[in-house]
């Protein structure tokens, strides 16, 4: 029998770790931390009786190996996971919100509808997506998203409430520095995908109960070996890559600097190319309001006008998604600021624009190495390490930025590369 020794709990490893078993494989995993889930976990800290996160993630329908992973681990997405229509609507109701209705038909009324929109800003964007269409979801290697959008004219506005926020939560990356080319491709998965693939699946349960823990249970009962808390160190790694045969293989799943840590002296050149990538942060700002008479956001998700001193791009009512009464979840992507700072600004910017008066922080959470820095021309590792070791991950080479559909297609491509 095959045997598969899987470096790292995160989403890439889990889905290479179920992928692997059901190919027959012997899979043994290890995970540094005592939880599984990589930067989409639950935290040991409690609300109302039910964990946090360590940050409030967003899925797309489009994202179809994610939604397939759950499945065969015996989940239901449906229930698990509140699914609504793209809605980046702002608190006085101006922005674009798209109908239940089937694609391009749904665009264009959304497009049509949008609130605080002249008629000059939608032409331009319907404009843009025909220019974007006609070329396949294709530009300049070099481009980056505000220069796509310069080269569509697309209006301020436009760019302000609809391009900025997508860009900012799909690739962690500002527009001026973002990867037009990335970007046009998880545009064509949303747009093209099918009926529901623009759709948002914001999660009603803790990010473990969303898949890690179901993973581990599926795992488990199919003989996979688990060592949670438990850090593989350099020499261990060693003598692991020391032992591959054709039927022992060795997968980093871990991140890109526990993975350069790992591999300096068995791949010097692939482990530098680790090292050297740029990342992002994110934050996400816990606040709890006690405002007499508070029950709860107008939508689970709203958009929030954002600037320098107003980082959070969107809010999310957590009373409606996880049943946590009062909270609320205010997400500050490609975060540049410190703790403290943000959490104040988070607080003042939630109260303005949302009107509320009794505000709490509870818990601020920066991931400061959260995603890759999704810049055009980004050169990223190879699945391939050296003899008999591999990695995956949403760092790894691949046609999404980092994403958890980007870690769990990672994983599972990889396991058919090792087999």
């Amino acid at each position: 029998m095959k045997q598969l020794t899987i470096v790292g709990a995160g989403w890439a490893g889990l889905a290479a770790a179920v992928a692997a078993t059901q190919a027959g494989w012997q899979v043994r995993l290890f995970e540094a931390a005592p939880l599984a889930g990589g930067r989409a976990r639950s935290l040991q800290q409690n609300f109302a009786g039910k964990p946090l996160d360590n940050g409030q993630h967003v899925l797309i329908g489009a994202y179809r190996a994610t939604l397939a992973l759950m499945r065969s681990v015996g989940l239901d997405p449906n229930v698990l996971l509140q699914r609504c229509p793209l809605d980046l609507r702002f608190a006085d109701g101006q922005g674009l919100h798209l109908p239940d209705w089937p694609l391009p038909i749904n665009l264009l009324a959304g497009v049509g509808r949008a609130q605080g929109w002249h008629l000059k800003d939608k032409v331009s964007l319907i404009q843009a997506s025909w220019r974007w269409q006609r070329a396949k979801f294709s530009c300049d290697d070099t481009w980056t998203v505000a220069q796509l959008c310069d080269a569509a004219r697309l209006r301020p506005r436009v760019l302000q409430q609809l391009i900025e926020p997508l860009c900012l939560s799909a690739l962690n990356t500002p527009v001026q520095q973002a990867s037009a080319t990335v970007f046009l491709r998880v545009l064509h998965d949303a747009l093209l995908g099918g009926t529901g693939s623009s759709d948002l699946l914001v999660p009603r349960v803790d990010l473990g109960a969303l898949l890690p823990d179901a993973c581990l249970q599926w795992l488990t009962a199919h003989g996979a070996d688990i060592h949670l808390g438990e850090r593989v160190t350099v020499s261990t790694f060693e003598k692991l890559a020391q032992a591959t045969s054709p039927t022992q293989s060795v997968l980093l799943a871990c991140p890109p600097w526990e993975a350069a840590r790992l591999t300096a002296d068995i791949a010097p050149k692939w482990a530098y190319m680790c090292a050297e990538l740029q990342h992002t942060a994110i934050a996400t700002v816990y606040l709890r309001c006690t405002d007499a008479g508070f029950s709860g956001l107008p939508r689970p998700m709203m958009a929030l006008y954002c600037d320098e001193q107003a980082p959070a791009q969107f809010v999310f009512d957590r009373g409606a998604l996880t049943g946590q009464p009062g909270l609320l979840a205010a997400v500050v992507s490609a975060c540049q600021g410190e703790r403290d700072e943000v959490s104040e600004q988070v607080y003042d910017q939630v109260c303005e624009q949302l009107e509320l008066t009794n505000l709490e922080v509870v818990q601020t959470v920066v991931e400061k190495r959260a995603t890759l820095a999704c810049l055009p021309m980004l050169n990223r590792p190879e699945p391939w390490v050296s003899q008999g070791v591999w990695a995956c991950g949403d760092y790894i080479s691949g046609p999404y930025p980092s994403t958890l559909e980007g870690a769990v297609r990672s994983g599972q491509q990889v396991v058919t590369q090792v087999g």
